[in-house]
């Protein structure tokens, strides 16, 4: 099939979750020629992916999907009503500091020069290194719940979830209305919610619809009677494949066999494109990640650059769609289509729902600091799942002077695989910082080339439209410590 490589667009919007859906629909609103770079065949994101097709089945996979899964069915429709371009199936390997993106689109390549863009690349699972995670059988909770939505497929054999936030009693209530044999639930959590969401409610205004649902769904798995343990300092046991999952309750260690084990401590902004565009980034102690600087409008530290939703800082889906108006509106001032007046007073009402989130998510950050999965490693535990390198020999490697975080990957290849550190970066900087008593903002993150996604090469030599005598500009932050070289 020949791609048509388009050459240049007014705003070009990289993900199509709520965010990117909503910056599309209302930027084309505005009069912007905008265009939705997706690499999913339809739009959704993670959070609402493969919605269209999922509400049309005749099964109950959408009912237990769940009310706020079906209900991105209407910003979906709003987008593909709109006059927003979309490139489906598209994945973004290069953006430049000038807005030239580069797209790898079934099976070709070509560049395309954008005045503007909105990065809407959302967020991903927190890596979570414990001994045995590298196992057949060992998975993210929302890798499963990702199965569901594009395949409705269900797990047919022993599961076990483990970890802490919302998620694991989520896809715990959804696997157990699909029938899932879920063998048990180990919350890592400091408090348990129930006590946690009494104490909180005077202070969550306009929260306790979503405090219900959490409650209904523990009720509902403790009415089917699933076990909910507390437990600490996991390990998944197996030889060829997970068999068990241990853990420390009450003081003794306790074991639970499973065939399938999902682990999940939240999520982080997925920052592959900011850090190779070298971004002002900053470490978050809050939610324990490093998230692009961006201002209210969500520009970043690079003129041309924006980011909306859950990639700047996670805030979660119904954050996403204010802040990806948020952006569109600012976009649109910036390209000339409306006036700064009309941005600010159009603002107005998308601030006030973000501020109604806002205690919401500071309580959910609070409650569900990820204690398990940043817990130091043992020496044999897998820090870089891609290049099977462990903390031990990380540590070795610090013992011998290599004491900058780039360094380091230069010679442990940590960073170097096919994942490119999306899968090892905290974890490697985490050695880092204790092994010198020092703290994540002062180690930095890694320093990421292009192309953030692997790309064959045949593709780049058949590249379209590129000019063969121009050079990406990466721009360094002098003195900035995220941006160390």
């Amino acid at each position: 099939m020949t791609v048509k490589a388009r050459e240049t667009c007014e705003l070009a919007i990289v993900g199509g979750g709520p965010a990117g859906l909503a910056a599309a629909t209302l930027a084309a609103e505005l009069g912007v020629e905008a265009v939705l770079f997706d690499e999913q065949p339809t739009p959704g994101g993670q959070v609402y992916r493969n919605v269209e097709a999922t509400c049309r089945r005749q099964d109950d996979l959408p009912a237990f999907l769940g009310a706020d899964y079906r209900g991105g069915l209407a910003l979906v429709e709003r987008f593909r009503a709109s006059a927003a371009a979309y490139e489906p199936m598209s994945a973004i390997w290069q953006v430049t500091a000038g807005g030239k993106l580069g797209v790898s689109q079934r099976g070709e390549a070509y560049l395309t020069q954008a005045r503007r863009v909105i990065l809407a690349t959302g967020a991903m699972e927190r890596p979570f290194p414990i001994p045995g995670w590298t196992l057949p059988g060992v998975m993210g909770a929302g890798a499963v719940q990702t199965l569901m939505k594009a395949s409705g497929l269900v797990p047919d054999r022993p599961t076990v979830i483990a970890g802490s936030g919302p998620l694991i009693y989520l896809v715990a209530y959804q696997l157990m209305q699909a029938g899932a044999p879920l063998q048990a639930i180990v919350d890592t959590s400091a408090q348990p919610l129930i006590r946690s969401a009494f104490a909180a409610l005077p202070h969550l205004s306009g929260a306790a619809g979503e405090l219900f649902k959490g409650l209904t769904w523990i009720a509902a798995l403790k009415a089917k009677r699933i076990p909910m343990l507390a437990g600490r300092n996991l390990v998944a046991e197996g030889t060829s494949r997970v068999e068990a999952v241990s853990f420390e309750a009450d003081g003794r260690r306790q074991r639970l066999a499973t065939s399938l084990l999902l682990l999940h401590e939240g999520v982080i902004p997925n920052i592959q494109i900011t850090t190779s565009l070298r971004c002002r980034h900053e470490w978050d102690p809050a939610q324990m990640a490093w998230r692009p600087a961006t201002d209210e409008w969500g520009a970043t530290s690079l003129d041309p650059i924006a980011i909306a939703g859950d990639g700047a800082a996670i805030r979660g889906a119904k954050a996403a769609v204010p802040l990806g108006r948020l952006a569109a509106l600012d976009a649109a001032c910036r390209l000339g289509h409306i006036a700064e007046g009309e941005r600010d007073e159009r603002a107005a009402p998308e601030r006030a729902a973000l501020a109604r989130q806002h205690n919401f998510r500071s309580f959910l950050d609070r409650l569900y600091r990820p204690i398990e999965s940043v817990r130091p490693l043992d020496d044999a535990t897998i820090a870089c799942r891609c290049e099977e390198v462990t903390a031990g020999d990380l540590r070795e490697l610090i013992d011998d002077g290599f004491t900058d975080l780039n360094q380091l990957k230069s010679f442990s290849r940590c960073g170097m695989g096919q994942c490119q550190g999306r899968m090892c970066s905290n974890t490697v900087g985490r050695v880092l910082a204790e092994r010198l008593g020092t703290g994540m903002a002062e180690v930095g993150h890694y320093r990421l080339r292009l192309p953030v996604k692997p790309l064959p090469i045949e593709q780049l030599a058949l590249l379209k439209n590129a000019d063969r005598n121009s050079k990406p500009i990466l721009p360094v932050v002098a003195g900035d410590p995220s941006q160390r070289i």
